[in-house]
């Protein structure tokens, strides 16, 4: 394969997977809508719509494969390949847990709820919103720096998870009739935590696509040292 048709296959998988991330985008805004209002049809089109995702991670994983297979990458190129490959997973595990938190809205009346613990919930869960999109601007721009804040900001989903699941347990003990409701909550708030996870590990990918290094960002400051 020449190398000007190579480069023109790595500009459609980059645009292919920014596509992919606009409708994950998509299903993340509306999961908020449905949890914030406790919509249940919204949340039927999300948990409903899981297909559509992992049709697309299927066809740009096999568009990344045909790239290896088309001709033998240099470094730089193969990182890439590889690095995008991982956040296809991360991107379909980001829609997979907007599709639970959904079938949990359809089938609990959770979301009737005018609770504090919902509102912290979809507080925490627009900041994983705009971690991934920030990921995914980093995807594109490739820009070091703002990855690294991206991997920071999960420290704040962290703290969310665990005030949270506090709050929680508090209102089990003090009002065990709404169990159910509440270990859904937990359930919630911990795929939420999940998501802010996968966005991180998107920005990490980003790093290593630019530096060749694959640092755990999710540590902390001193996590920074092995990507320098």
């Amino acid at each position: 394969m020449p190398r000007k048709y190579f480069d023109q296959e790595l500009e459609l998988l980059t645009k292919r997977i920014t596509a992919m991330g606009d409708v994950i985008n998509g299903r993340i805004e509306t999961t908020i809508q449905a949890l914030r209002t406790g919509n249940t049809e919204l949340a039927q089109q999300v948990a409903a719509g899981d297909n559509e995702i992992d049709r697309l991670e299927h066809e740009n994983e096999k568009l990344c494969m045909n790239l290896i297979a088309s001709q033998q990458p240099i470094a730089s190129d193969l990182r890439i390949i590889a690095a995008s490959l991982k956040i296809l997973t991360d991107m379909e595990r980001e829609a997979d847990q907007c599709a639970d938190i959904c079938e949990i809205i359809t089938t609990s009346g959770m979301a009737d709820s005018q609770r504090l613990p919902v509102s912290h919930i979809v507080n925490a869960l627009e900041k994983v919103h705009d971690m991934f999109t920030g990921s995914m601007d980093v995807f594109l721009s490739r820009d070091i720096e703002k990855a690294k804040s991206i991997c920071v900001a999960d420290d704040e989903i962290d703290s969310a998870f665990g005030k949270i699941v506090l709050e929680v347990s508090s209102a089990l003990t003090q009002n065990p009739k709404e169990v159910m409701q509440d270990v859904d909550l937990l359930f919630i708030i911990k795929y939420v935590e999940r998501m802010g996870d996968h966005a991180t590990n998107i920005a990490e990918w980003v790093i290593y696509m630019v530096t060749g290094e694959h640092p755990e960002l999710n540590d902390g400051d001193d996590a920074f040292k092995s990507a320098d």
